[in-house]
């Protein structure tokens, strides 16, 4: 990881889904300039996945597998 993208990662406004209710185990998701970050709520201090914004999109519009 870019020393930049660790300080954008750092100042990042990150995003919890409505639908983990109050259990705590989920994901959050910041937008970045360049891409999407991506951590286990559980573990804020802890590493973040990066996706280029087109590969975000993609899977957010997917169906949801049963």
């Amino acid at each position: 990881m870019t020393p930049t993208i660790g300080a954008e990662l750092t100042r990042a406004h990150w995003h919890t889904s409505s639908h983990s209710g109050d259990e705590g185990a989920c994901v959050e998701v910041a937008a970045l300039p360049q891409a999407v970050g991506v951590r286990d709520s559980k573990d804020r201090g802890g590493p973040a996945l990066l996706f280029t914004p087109a590969a975000w999109t993609t899977f957010a519009a997917a169906p949801p597998r049963r």
